[in-house]
């Protein structure tokens, strides 16, 4: 018997089309228009302790991170850049604040863009043709990056504190400044710790112009509630269709921060599924230990790349429909398990095997995927 293991020839469902913006270039990430929402994260290194810093860009790198930024706070974090985006292998963004000089040297380094925070830079408005004229003449971009904690003052007067208003009408301010120069090559975020005043400032802001934007919930916290906050914001926009880039803000290593982008895009099929393990959640019928079973495989899976759905059920009420939904699957019972690939029982293994077992299989299908006999159409032949 052969089984299909072919992806579909339709691109997979959406909820939205994709808010028509502007694109811009992050060195050679493209950002906005057609572009894939492309995920960034933050070193947490002292930016001048370069080595340090190349380190955790590489690991983040190696994560599936697209673009990184850089704290520039310091005299010496600035002189730090030039190596830094030299020997970086994704794009980097340095993080301005306070000093307007360090927005030149960024630019002169050779970053890929730059993060302003207008309500922090002192003498930002009467600097922006200049820093318009630099980062035209460099070929790099800009993000306008409107805080919550960091708010110019007169619009805290104006509105009381920082609500969804008041952050779309400072970065639409701050956008303004720069258009005045015929400066256009800039993305927008207007950040916020509440994930509701966030959404809405965001909505706000996508009926005003067609700025790309960059989407984050700041300070978002600890990783779970963080991935929370962060995914309950971005999916409530990207099912819009607004968001071109974003970032997870987590209390925890960056490298995670990439995870959870990467899981929130291609759960809503606006990046490629890579593994995903469908698991039950146990209950009174489950027969084996499915926790263990789930926990198991996917570390024996860690790093697979390939677009795979492995399913792990513990009971014979719904795990055999759950296992013939998945590319590969178990539907565990009574000490044993039937193994599916597309649909189709393979074999039926003892229960100290699934794990094993599932492993082999995957690792066979990665296989052919990654080489098969016809393009586009891997197979597994049964007996």
């Amino acid at each position: 018997m052969s089984i299909n293991l072919g992806m579909p020839a339709l691109p997979p469902p959406t909820l939205a089309p994709r808010r028509k913006t502007r694109q811009i270039k992050v060195g050679k990430v493209l950002v906005g228009g057609d572009a894939p929402v492309s995920v960034q994260s933050m070193t947490t290194t002292k930016t001048h302790e370069v080595n340090t810093t190349l380190q955790q860009i590489a690991e983040l790198t190696a994560a599936g991170c697209d673009i990184v930024r850089v704290a520039c706070p310091r005299q010496e974090d600035a002189d730090a850049l030039p190596e830094i985006a030299r020997h970086s292998q994704i794009p980097v963004i340095a993080d301005i604040h306070f000093q307007p000089s360090y927005v030149f040297a960024a630019i002169e380094a050779g970053c890929a863009a730059v993060r302003v925070n207008p309500g922090n830079i002192r003498k930002f408005d009467d600097q922006v043709k200049e820093i318009a004229q630099a980062a035209k003449d460099h070929g790099t971009s800009l993000r306008i990056g409107v805080n919550a904690g960091s708010l110019d003052p007169r619009l805290l007067q104006k509105y009381g504190k920082a609500t969804p208003e008041a952050l779309a009408e400072s970065a639409v301010w701050e956008a303004s400044l720069f258009e005045e120069h015929d400066f256009h090559d800039f993305k927008i975020s207007v950040k916020h710790n509440d994930p509701v005043v966030m959404v809405r400032a965001y909505e706000l802001l996508a009926e005003q112009g067609d700025w790309p934007l960059h989407l984050g919930v700041t300070e978002a916290g600890p990783a779970f509630q963080g991935t929370i906050k962060s995914s309950v914001a971005f999916g409530a926009l990207l099912s819009k269709g607004i968001g071109d880039t974003i970032r997870v803000s987590l209390s925890a290593p960056p490298v995670e921060e990439v995870k959870v982008g990467l899981q929130i895009l291609q759960s809503l099929n606006l990046r490629e599924r890579k593994l995903e393990i469908v698991s039950c959640p146990s209950c009174g019928r489950a027969q084996v230990d499915v926790y263990t079973l789930a926990e198991q495989v996917t570390a024996g899976l860690e790093g697979m790349e390939v677009p795979l759905r492995v399913a792990v059920m513990g009971c014979v009420v719904n795990g055999p429909g759950e296992a013939r939904e998945a590319d590969l699957g178990v539907a565990s019972g009574n000490g044993k398990g039937q193994i599916f690939v597309k649909g189709e029982v393979i074999k039926t293994v003892p229960e100290a095997a699934i794990v094993e077992t599932l492993i082999e299989e995957a690792m066979r299908i990665a296989e052919q995927m990654d080489d098969p006999a016809e393009p586009g159409t891997p197979t597994v032949t049964t007996g």
